[in-house]
């Protein structure tokens, strides 16, 4: 397995680590569309994303949901209930998932024996409040079309000389992450389509040249 941050990526602790921590857990198989974590729930456990898919979220009073972050085979979640206060957010399986559950305590003397660890969990912590804070700048300053357009290009990697975003974004998925409609989002793709800026392929969103700043 293969450690990934995410388009704001920091460098990935190695598979042997991984490993290592994870052979401190019980795997657990999840089916899509289990919820594994609640948000305010208590809980000191960090889930092992041994393979499949999962969202970070929150849903208001009003049942409208933001998605913070998707996490894949490699990557980890559940760390900010280290300091023994209730989870930030609520955590969902996009597909069928299979994880490693490390518990609290197992977990805090793995990071006393592997600083190597210990220094990747900080430096994830510091990615996440620097994306947290741009997040609210983005939200505060951009409209939704400037978040639409900065969400693809994050999310854009290069092959074979062209520019794709390969992570399978449907609408309404690309709505929540933004804070907008799904309405909104389709009219924004459909002007950047008309504009040939980008293709909607059947698995995955081909960047023909980089969108305007503003709409």
């Amino acid at each position: 397995m293969s450690a990934r941050e995410g388009p704001a990526t920091v460098e990935a602790v190695s598979d042997a680590v991984l490993r290592q921590i994870a052979a401190k857990g019980q795997v657990r198989s999840y089916p899509a569309r289990a919820i594994l974590l609640n948000e305010g729930d208590p809980g000191d456990s960090l889930y092992i994303i041994l393979s499949g898919k999962v969202k970070a979220f929150s849903i208001g009073n009003s049942g409208k949901e933001v998605v913070y972050n998707v996490h894949g085979p490699g990557e980890y979640l559940g760390e900010l209930a280290l300091d023994g206060r209730p989870r930030s957010a609520s955590v969902m399986t996009l597909e069928p998932t299979t994880c490693s559950v490390v518990q609290g305590a197992n977990l805090r003397e793995f990071i006393a024996e592997h600083p190597d660890f210990a220094l990747h969990l900080i430096h994830k912590l510091i990615r996440l409040v620097r994306q947290t804070t741009e997040n609210v700048k983005s939200l505060a300053l951009d409209d939704v079309y400037s978040r639409v357009v900065r969400l693809l290009m994050d999310h854009a990697v290069e092959r074979d000389g062209q520019m794709v975003v390969e992570e399978r974004f449907t609408q309404q998925g690309i709505a929540d992450r933004v804070g907008s409609s799904r309405e909104m989002v389709s009219r924004i793709f459909k002007e950047l389509t008309v504009g040939k800026y980008i293709v909607l392929e059947p698995k995955r969103i081909l960047i023909l040249k980089k969108p305007p700043a503003a709409w």
